[in-house]
Order: C-alpha cells, then structure tokens, then sequence
C-alpha cells in the first residue's frame, strides 16, 4: 500500500492509456462470440442463432482459404528471415565506417521510410515498377531487356513483398543491432588483434558471438508474428491478377466481411489466426527465456 500511495500519480498517468486499451482491445473480445453465431445484422447478436463450430467448418472450405494460409505463413517466414539477415549484415558493414558524420547521415536516410505508411509507400512502389514508365522497367529496357510487370505476375509479386519490406524496415533493424554492436567490449577486438586476427575474422569471431543473443531474441520473438504477413502493404499493393499470390488470412478477412457480409466467417477466421498468433506468441517468449534468458517482467 506504501507503495501505491506513492507511486498514486505515476498510476493516475497511466489510467487513460487503460481505458483507451480496455474499449479498443478488451471490449472487442466480445465480438468475437460472433464466430459461433449465424449472425444477422438485424438481429444482433443476443438473438442470433447459435451454431457451435459450424462455421470454422465452413472456413476451412471455403474457396481460397488453404491458398491464403499458405501465402500468409510463406510471406511471413521470409519477412522474418530477410528481417534479420538484412540488417545484421549491413549492421556489420556499417559498424567498419570510421567516418561519424557519413555513419549518421546513412543511419538516418535508411530509416526514413520505416516512418511512412504503405499507403503513400504503395503509390511509390507502384510509380518505380510501373512497366511502362517506371525507372526500373526503363533501366531494364535500357540494358536490352524486355519490361517486367512487377505488380501483375504472380512469380513477382511475392519478391516484391519481401523487397519492399525490406527497403521500408531494415532501417530499424539497423539501429538495433548498432546498439548491440555498440555494447562489444573493445579489449576482446583487442585481444584477437594481439592474436593476429584480421577483421573479417574478428567479425566471424568476436563480433556476431557477441550480438548473436540479439539476434536470436528477435528471431524467436519475430516467430510469434508468422501469421502476420503485413495486411497493410498487401493490401495496397495487390490486385485481381496476383491474388493467387498475394491473397492472405489478413485479406480474406476483410473481403469475407466488408464485401461478402459473411461476418461470422469472417469472425472465425479472425478468431482462428488470433487463438494461432497467441499459441505462437506464448512458444517464442519460452524459446527467448531459455536461450536468451529474455523474460517479461
């Protein structure tokens, strides 16, 4: 009690946080009563009937839906493979600059896109694949090769994901595993000096040994997410053509609601990749503890 009444005003800040969380985190849990439901709109859902597991039946035979689970988990592992290797390596690489004015000036151009949407990042990645007046096209054109359209080939589509993913998040990634290199003990460069260890072998030695918890924190923490491939940029970036390839739970979703109606079904599919998500997320946080020792506290 002592220490509530002291700590009452740090309490008192954190109170409209609570309150925004519990009407837009909590409350909504409700909703998911939906999934067991024959749900009509103009019933509500205190008289609409109730169905059990009719229609997770129903989702899991739905057209499409083995095809947008599959994508969701092929997407995901790749975001979070490249989510890592590309930062660390150019971590890595970075790290060599001695220049603190270039270092900086590369750290902060590499970040900027992590802050726009992939709303407005959309519109730019439609511009720069366009196949005919987009640079990449015309670059290609320009070494004798015939355009390519990115956005409409479903080969391409998925390596489109992943790249833009990457050119809009591994600025981030970047910065944490500069912390990281930035927590290496100098003497241990040092002492493999001493030893007569060049830098790629100071790196292969001493620097990824050093980071490496870093680096299988995030992996393991990032396997909670394997069912989040990105709604927001599929989203924007997908059309008719690639949605053999692009098409995910996150998509189904909002089709199977916002233009089919199917709220209930919709509902289950959302309750199936969250009751997923959770199970994932609970793995990752044992996994982190026994070979990071992470915890939350």
């Amino acid at each position: 009690m002592k220490a509530l009444r002291r700590d009452s005003l740090l309490h008192l800040m954190l109170l409209p946080s609570v309150v925004i969380l519990f009407i837009y985190h909590y409350i909504p849990i409700f909703g998911s009563s939906i999934a067991f439901l024959d749900y009509k709109t103009y019933l509500g859902i205190f008289q609409s009937d109730f169905v059990g597991m009719d229609n997770f039946t129903a989702l899991f035979s739905t057209p499409g839906f083995g095809r947008s689970l599959y994508n969701t988990v092929f997407i995901a592992l790749w975001k979070i493979a490249t989510g890592i290797a590309v930062p660390v390596l150019f971590a890595l690489l970075l790290n060599e600059v001695r220049l603190t004015v270039f270092k900086r000036t590369v750290q902060t151009v590499i970040y900027l896109p992590y802050f726009i949407s992939w709303v407005l990042l959309a519109g730019i990645v439609v511009d720069i694949l366009s196949p005919t007046s987009g640079i990449v096209n015309e670059f290609l054109q320009w070494l004798g090769l015939k355009p390519v359209f990115f956005l409409g080939d479903n080969q391409w589509f998925p390596t489109v994901l992943i790249g833009t993913n990457i050119w809009k998040e591994f600025g981030y990634g970047t910065i944490i595993y500069m912390a990281a290199l930035a927590g290496v003990n100098p003497a241990l460069y040092e002492a493999a000096l001493i030893d007569g260890a060049g830098r790629w072998k100071q790196t292969i030695h001493v620097t990824l040994p050093c980071i490496a918890p870093t680096i299988v924190l995030l992996t393991v923490l990032g396997l909670g997410n394997i069912l989040n491939a990105g709604f927001e940029q599929i989203f924007n970036l997908m059309n008719p053509i690639t949605m053999r390839s692009g098409d995910i739970i996150d998509t189904l979703v909002y089709r199977l609601a916002f233009q089919n109606a199917r709220f209930s079904i919709a509902t289950a599919a959302g309750l199936f990749k969250s009751v997923i998500s959770c199970i994932l997320v609970i793995v990752s946080y044992k996994l982190a503890y026994r070979l990071t020792g992470y915890k939350v506290i």
